[in-house]
């Protein structure tokens, strides 16, 4: 859901300063990022397999939290430091999404790689769609985005808050009709992210934002990324 934040951390500086922000150079540091989340998601999952269950927990706390904090600072008030902070983002997510993936294939033999292809699948179809112009990023899609993504969010936050008295949004977080529909709305939703952030990375470097950007971008892109693969592990459990 980065997306928001993404936009207005561009949007605060659009001055020339050094070397400048390229398409290549925000895809090459997506894939560093994306490579280092791989990385230390094993690490939490190997924890798991050899009986270090205790540690397992403690690291997608740490980055849950971390993780978090790390990215939004990163793309909302601290890209001067956005390398620091893009490579502590990642390890964080990575520690988190090991820890959920183990969790959810413990009770759904092999979910996770089916979650992992359909991410990637989703992905390279908006990646087409973005690059044939098939979709284009005009500002009423953009304010659709923004409204269900905070829209969604609100929701989450509002099924944290029940959760905390025992009690659930009815139907949208069930295994029925209902539920899984919500979650294909979700998914929908965050592939659309996908779309803006290809498109703000596209306008930062068309708009000569200095190179520090391109890991705002990265970071932006990967947490339309881990999102929608989240979603997607949701959805897959539903249907079992």
């Amino acid at each position: 859901m980065a997306n928001p934040i993404l936009r207005n951390s561009f949007d605060r500086e659009g001055i020339l300063e050094g070397d400048l922000m390229t398409v290549n150079g925000a895809v090459l540091k997506s894939i560093f990022l994306l490579v280092t989340i791989i990385l230390s998601a094993a690490y939490t999952w190997q924890l798991a397999i050899t009986g270090f269950v205790d540690k397992m927990y403690l690291l997608v706390a740490v980055g849950l939290i971390g993780g978090t904090i790390a990215g939004l600072v990163t793309v909302w008030f601290k890209p001067r430091i956005s390398p620091i902070l893009s490579l502590i983002y990642a390890v964080c997510e990575g520690f988190f999404l090991g820890g959920i993936s183990v969790m959810y294939e413990s009770s759904y033999h092999g979910i996770v790689l089916k979650a992992i292809f359909a991410t990637f699948a989703v992905m390279a179809v908006m990646l087409f769609l973005y690059i044939t112009r098939l979709i284009r990023m005009t500002e009423k899609l953009w304010a659709f985005i923004l409204t269900a993504t905070a829209s969604i969010a609100l929701i989450y936050l509002i099924q944290i808050g029940a959760s905390f008295f025992g009690r659930s949004i009815p139907l949208i977080f069930s295994s029925g009709p209902y539920g899984i529909g919500f979650s294909l709305i979700v998914i929908g939703i965050a592939a659309l992210n996908l779309i803006a952030d290809f498109s703000i990375i596209e306008e930062g470097a068309r708009h000569g934002l200095p190179k520090k950007y391109e890991w705002v971008g990265a970071v932006g892109l990967m947490f339309s990324l881990v999102w929608l693969y989240l979603e997607i592990l949701r959805l897959f459990a539903k249907r079992n």
